[in-house]
């Protein structure tokens, strides 16, 4: 992996498990658009994509109706689901030894850089990233391909072949290969076994101990 000079990392079900905080921020939402989901697991689908996807896809919203719930989840998710998160073991160790190997790290989401923010700075993971490429509150940047265009232009545009991209669903593996990029899958978030085969990366890792073993390799 010493090819790798750059690394992007996913945020959700990637550096931290936020199965708690979303799910509860979209129950909040649904629930005040006139829709009742008291099975937090249902709404796993929703972390990683952008939100106007997942209402789209699961609820049949307009691009109004989103807009409307996308602004109840923002109310609960500022207030107390941002936090209600936890960093997965062996995350901060790893990055730190990728950093101390000279990797420039370099957080990718789709999640709007002012949450992400304070995502990090909260985890004390801020520490260890040169950049952060999101979406802005108006769902400018929300597709992953722009996202990663965003961090290659801010970490001054290297070669796309010293660069891999890690996530845990087929956003991820998709948006990077929309730039030629390498990508490896974390079988341990969001996205099932059957969604990152059929997505392709080029590696895939089935723990955060077996993600830094590639990562070191």
């Amino acid at each position: 992996m010493a090819r790798y000079t750059h690394m992007l990392f996913d945020l959700d079900g990637t550096l931290t498990n936020p199965k708690e905080g979303i799910t509860r921020s979209v129950q909040y939402a649904l629930g005040r658009m006139g829709i009742e989901e008291p099975d937090l697991d249902k709404l796993t689908p929703f972390i990683g994509p952008p939100l106007q996807v997942s209402l789209r896809e699961w609820y049949g919203f307009t691009p109004e109706q989103a807009r409307e719930a996308i602004g109840w989840y923002r109310e609960y998710f500022t207030e107390r689901g941002m936090f209600q998160n936890e960093v997965y073991p062996g995350i901060p160790k790893l990055l730190a030894e990728l950093g101390a190997e000279g990797r420039k790290l370099i957080v990718a989401t789709s999640k709007p850089i002012v949450f992400a923010k304070q995502i990090l700075g909260h985890f004390g993971l801020d520490r260890h990233f040169a950049y952060l490429a999101g979406s802005e509150l108006d769902g400018t940047r929300s597709d992953k391909a722009d996202v990663i265009a965003y961090a290659l232009e801010l970490a001054g545009f290297p070669s796309v072949s010293a660069c891999l991209m890690i996530g845990d669903r087929k956003y991820d593996i998709e948006g990077a290969r929309a730039h030629g990029m390498d990508s490896a899958a974390v079988a341990y978030g969001y996205g099932t076994a059957e969604e990152l085969r059929l997505a392709r990366p080029a590696y895939t890792a089935e723990t955060v101990h077996s993600l830094a073993e590639l990562l070191r390799g």
